[in-house]
């Protein structure tokens, strides 16, 4: 499966995804990597790793008309499943549309707890004592598509939000590219916002 990964920073998911087709953990190739913002330090991940990249400046641009260029972007590429690594930007309801349950992102909390951003700050100011990670299939509103892989991740009483996310960060590198490998492998199945993933030995 061609994959489209869309970042904004500094790429640790995006990695984490390229490491597990490096080590055949997935069977998909990056078809295609494009950022928001030049200054992406994800970025310097593509080149090294010789994928091909786009930096697609969103910077004073509505929402529709960026959203219309990064679709033709990933059409181009004949992508056919988009992971959001990082990308900072709200996603229209054509781009959505255009890839039908094939828009896949991560979020540092369990949803629906704690969506938007600094969903680490929110569970610590919150006092949740059980937070984690979530990846969703994408619809157009904020963190609320239907949920295909989470992780529990526990909030310690000396916890600080870099603390905590960097223990979050590392359970969202296992569980994003599990959850692709569900989709590539054709085991998602969805009815209404419930996802059901039929399991196998190596799961």
């Amino acid at each position: 499966m061609r994959l489209g990964i869309l970042i904004s920073g500094r790429g640790s998911n995006f990695e984490a995804i390229a490491n597990a087709i490096a080590r055949r953990k997935l069977d998909a190739e990056i078809a295609i990597v494009i950022s928001n913002r030049a200054s992406a330090a994800g970025l310097e991940i593509a080149r090294q790793r010789g994928l091909p990249m786009r930096v697609i400046e969103s910077r004073n641009m509505e929402r529709e008309a960026y959203d219309k260029l990064v679709i033709e972007e990933l059409r181009t590429h004949e992508v056919e499943l988009v992971c959001l690594a990082g990308f900072m930007r709200l996603l229209s309801a054509s781009f959505v549309q255009s890839f039908p349950q094939r828009v896949v992102n991560i979020h540092p909390s369990l949803l629906p707890a704690f969506p938007g951003l600094d969903a680490q700050r929110q569970a610590l100011e919150y006092g949740a004592k059980i937070t984690g990670c979530t990846v969703h299939l994408v619809d157009e509103f904020l963190d609320s598509g239907p949920i295909l892989v989470q992780s529990a991740v526990p909030v310690l009483d000396d916890d600080t939000v870099e603390t905590l996310s960097a223990r979050i960060l590392a359970q969202e590198h296992v569980i994003y590219p599990k959850a692709i490998r569900y989709i590539v492998e054709g085991r998602v199945s969805l009815e209404g916002r419930r996802v059901t993933i039929r399991e196998d030995e190596e799961s």
